[in-house]
């Protein structure tokens, strides 16, 4: 994985990109020593989505059933709207 400052990667940004589109390359890129973006190949960015996505869902789901388990009454979604008048 290459690591450019940004002064080598604004003169380089054509490369950079060709090399992430077409040889998937990461390139980290960097300002005052600090790393603050990534140029990486499309599918990487897909790939990190979905498992963002998954994970977003795991969560939900471990929220639902967490919430199915507290002590109370269970009310339907319909029932809820006419309550919140929605």
């Amino acid at each position: 994985m290459a690591h450019l400052n940004v002064a080598e990667a604004r003169s380089g940004f054509s490369e950079i990109v060709n090399s992430a589109a077409f040889g998937g390359k990461r390139t980290v890129i960097s300002r005052n020593g600090k790393q603050v973006a990534a140029v990486i190949p499309i599918e990487d960015l897909h790939l990190l989505e979905r498992l963002v996505d998954a994970e977003a869902d795991r969560q939900d789901l471990e929220a639902a059933r967490e919430a199915l388990t507290e002590p109370g009454e269970n009310i339907s979604l319909k029932d809820l709207k006419k309550e919140l008048g929605l």
